[in-house]
């Protein structure tokens, strides 16, 4: 009987030990979509499940990703650096926490990227989750309208930010109108100006002559601005 019992107690420590003192109740999906110019935050709920304060280590372990892209650790909105490959939070015993996002700048271009990820307990390497992640990032179908009347429909610049090229769609419907658009930059000193034909539906907007950097670009309508939204450049 005693036998009986010792093997029993000797299971249940065993258990015990190979238990998982955490976990990710939200495990993140393994493929996820995005679009051109966002950046897409892919949220950990982290939970400690023991009686004890645990320290989790999440850990990067691979990022194959484009040219143009990013992948860093969020924290709530507070970004870090993308050189960083570990983060390390302190969890009480039954904490939960949901700031730390996994984020990835989606660039410029379609791209299909991945990411593997770890995260585990400091103080038992072996007690970890491992995450692989799919990122197939597109350019949107349908870009949002910035401005509408009876004269102009203009449609938001894409993609932003850009590196070469930019597009702006647009109809006009009034063709006594005199409508353009304004590149400037951050000090209002004017770099280019497009004008807007009716006999068209699409503007090019040229970044080679263009230094890295914050813009504005400003849709006038009979010489009068209308609206202002910021454009930015990468090199």
């Amino acid at each position: 009987m005693l036998k009986i019992l010792v093997s029993i107690w000797f299971l249940v420590m065993a258990l015990g030990l190979n238990a998982q003192s955490f976990e990710i109740i939200n495990t993140p999906d393994a493929n996820i979509t995005g679009f051109i110019g966002e950046i897409i935050k892919v949220p950990l709920h982290l939970k400690n499940n023991s009686d004890k304060t645990t320290t989790l280590v999440v850990r990067r372990v691979s990022a194959e990703i484009g040219s143009s892209q990013k992948n860093y650790y969020c924290i709530d909105d507070n970004c870090l650096d993308a050189k960083v490959d570990d983060y390390i939070i302190k969890l009480n015993p039954g904490e939960t926490i949901s700031s730390v996002n996994i984020a990835l700048e989606a660039g410029l271009t379609h791209a299909i990227s991945e990411l593997r990820y770890v995260v585990f307990n400091k103080s038992n390497p072996a007690d970890l989750y491992e995450l692989n992640m799919n990122f197939s990032v597109d350019e949107r179908t349908e870009k949002p309208t910035i401005y509408s009347s009876s004269a102009i429909t203009l449609k938001d610049v894409y993609p932003n930010p850009i590196i070469d090229n930019a597009f702006v769609d647009y109809q006009i419907s009034d063709d006594e109108i005199k409508a353009k658009i304004v590149i400037h930059n951050i000090l209002g000193n004017i770099i280019e100006t497009y004008p807007l034909l009716s006999s068209e539906n699409k503007l090019k907007i040229r970044a080679d002559g263009l230094n890295a950097g914050i813009y504005f670009y400003t849709l006038y309508i009979d010489n009068e601005g209308v609206i202002t939204r910021k454009l930015v450049v990468k090199k």
